[in-house]
Order: structure tokens, then C-alpha cells, then sequence
């Protein structure tokens, strides 16, 4: 059987660690993608197969029209299965009637869907802000009548969690399988729960991840807070913080693990289509206290892997922070959990419902 994946773009993410396992499954299968950092390029052994817009560098993200002609022009009739691994264009592709297109959709396009109005207030472009804004403004029409075609080519979607799937049916009028994404709990391990102490919150610091929430929160209640990560909400954050919270900036894999396993809960304000942080803390046998939406929904328990806060406001976190009793969760139990998340359940997921699919 010859395998192709596809995917958006390689620069470092959840949904790049889709497609190394991916990459895994199938190590001949070449990997077509609009643009590759040298990074993933050596770690995905040089089977990433890029055209002309990996000349382009980051001018990329202003040029989604160049994107859909690029996949849809692929030539993909020598494989039997191509796999898409898409939260934007990749899906696109047009494959043969004997080729199967499996693809595995991390979320219906944020910019045109569900994070639309998110993205008119803060386009992640900078000074260049205005002029993104006002090209979504123009261009969304035309933009999401052809994300909603090319979500109908694939013969099967795969979601990367029951929120995804919902989105799926909600945008794209169509049902999915739920396959979570792998993450790496062997990096992690859980500490004794009597030597853990204060609250974590880590992540790129953007508006929609809603760290202020942590921050303003924890605060208010003199509770001990370590921000790990950066961005551009990194300054608005350090205004709003109070004595008792502490910026690591960007920190290592080892400063994180460490963190991880030392805290009384990782607090997840935002919210994610899946949300590779939450499970990583987990692994490390640290509960979650969470906004409940979104793929915190398949990993949450109350009472036992963490807790939710109903709304996405400092008054309701604050609420939930005071009720928290750290001492009713077993590290062990939500590691457990978190093992349901691995690459080797991930890639024996993915394997079954291929070969039911295709043989």
C-alpha cells in the first residue's frame, strides 16, 4: 500500500507531532507540506516533499490563496492511501476515485469559523494588524465557501477530540471519528503529592489563551502562581500580576517537567480544540482546573483529573481556586488517565481504523 501524508505547514506544534507519528506508521511515505523549518525537515528524516512556498518564509500567513492552489494542485495519483493532517488547506487536495483520503482535522479553519472574531481583534500580525483585518473582513466570504468544499472531498475525517467532531458537524455538515492526538507522557513523571505546592499556568502568552485569567485570579487571592512561556500578551500579563506570581519566560523541557510535577494544578484558562498542555501535566500526575470547553471535555474528570469553571472570567476561576482541596487527587490516578493519551494508543488507533477502512 502507498502511503502519502499531507500537511499544512512544519514549524513546531501539536499538530506537527501528528504527523511525526504519522511519519512512524508509515517512514517511506513522503510528507508534502507548504512550508518546512530545516527543524522538522531533519526530524521527519528528509522525506518532507515543499514547492515554491517555502520561498515565501513567513510572508506564508498572507497567502492563503496561494495555499489552496498549491494543494489542490498536488499530484497524488501514484499512492493508494493519502492521509491529510489539516486545520486549514491541506484537506483540499484532490486525490483519484482509487485513492482513499483519510484526513485528520485538528479543527474547521480558526480564522474563518469559530475563532473568527477572535482573530479580527487580534490577527497575530503585529503593526500589520489593520490590513490583515481588513483582508479577513473582505475575503472570508469567498474563503469559507471553499473550506466547506474542500472538507467535502476527504472519504473519512478523523477529529482530534469530541469538541472537533462537534465543529466538524456544525461547519462542515459531516461525521468523524474521534482519534485523540499523541503526546508525550513518557517525559513526565509524578512526584509525591505531599511536596506539591501553588498553581502553574504555561503556554504561549496570546489573548485567546487567556493567561490574564490565571494571572488576575491568583492574585486577587495571594495564591503562589509560576507563568511559564512568552509572547506577545507578555507585558499586559506582568502589569496585571500581583507579588505572588512569578514569569519563567520560555523554559526548558527540564525547568518544565520539574514545575509540572511540583505544582498543586495547572490552570488552563483558555480554551483548545484538543490541548497538548493540560494532558502533559497530567502526565506529570498534576490535576487541571479548566474552563469547561473545548477538548479539556475529554480529559477533565471532576474529582478526579481536575475541575472546570463554568465561565471565562476571573470571578469564576476565582471561585473554583478557592474550592480546590489538592489532597482528594492521586497523582497515579491522573497518570493514568493521561497514558490513554501516548503515541503507541495513537498510532494503534490510527492503524485499525486505516486498515478498516482500506482493506
Amino acid at each position: 500500500m502507498k502511503v502519502a501524508i499531507v500537511h499544512d505547514w512544519l514549524v513546531g506544534g501539536g499538530a506537527e507531532k501528528v504527523v511525526l507519528e504519522l511519519h512512524r506508521m508509515y517512514p517511506d511515505a513522503p510528507i508534502y507540506t507548504s512550508y518546512c523549518s530545516p527543524e522538522w525537515r531533519q526530524k521527519l528524516d528528509g522525506k518532507v516533499v515543499t514547492g515554491w512556498l517555502q520561498h515565501f518564509g513567513k510572508l506564508r500567513k498572507w497567502v492563503p490563496f496561494l495555499r489552496i492552489w498549491w494543494f489542490s494542485h498536488l499530484n497524488l495519483t501514484a499512492f493508494d492511501v493519502v492521509i491529510s493532517s489539516s486545520g486549514a488547506e491541506a484537506k483540499g487536495i484532490k486525490v483519484p476515485k482509487s485513492t482513499r483520503h483519510i484526513n485528520y482535522c485538528h479543527a474547521p479553519t480558526h480564522y474563518y469559523w469559530a475563532r473568527y472574531d477572535e482573530y479580527m481583534a487580534h490577527s497575530g500580525f503585529g503593526f500589520f494588524d489593520p490590513v490583515a483585518r481588513l483582508g479577513l473582513r473582505i475575503l472570508v466570504g469567498p474563503l469559507r465557501k471553499w473550506d466547506y468544499k474542500a472538507a467535502q472531498r476527504p472519504d473519512l475525517m478523523i477529529a482530534n477530540s469530541t469538541h472537533t467532531q462537534s465543529m466538524i458537524k456544525k461547519y462542515y455538515g459531516r461525521d468523524s471519528e474521534v482519534i485523540h492526538p499523541p503526546v508525550e507522557i513518557e517525559r513526565f513523571e509524578s512526584s509525591d503529592d505531599r511536596h506539591r505546592h501553588g498553581f502553574v499556568a504555561a503556554g504561549r502568552q496570546t489573548p485567546y489563551k487567556r493567561i490574564d485569567l490565571a494571572v488576575q485570579a491568583c492574585s486577587q487571592l495571594n495564591l503562589p502562581l509560576v507563568v511559564i512561556g512568552d509572547g506577545p500578551d507578555n507585558a499586559r500579563l506582568r502589569n496585571l500580576a500581583g507579588p505572588t506570581v512569578t514569569f519563567l519566560g520560555r523554559a526548558s523541557d527540564v525547568v518544565v517537567e520539574q514545575q509540572f510535577s511540583q505544582s498543586s494544578a495547572l490552570i488552563f484558562a483558555g480554551w483548545d480544540d484538543f490541548g497538548i498542555t493540560p494532558v502533559e501535566a497530567m502526565a506529570a500526575g498534576t490535576p487541571v482546573i479548566a474552563y469547561k470547553l473545548g477538548g479539556a471535555l475529554d480529559y477533565v474528570i471532576p474529582g478526579k483529573t481536575g475541575e472546570f469553571f463554568e465561565k471565562q472570567t476571573v470571578e469564576s476561576l476565582m471561585q473554583a481556586l478557592r474550592y480546590f482541596d489538592a489532597s482528594k487527587y492521586k497523582s497515579k490516578n491522573i497518570r493514568a488517565k493521561a497514558l490513554e493519551f501516548s503515541p503507541e494508543v495513537f498510532r494503534t488507533k490510527m492503524a485499525n481504523f486505516i486498515a478498516s477502512q482500506t482493506s
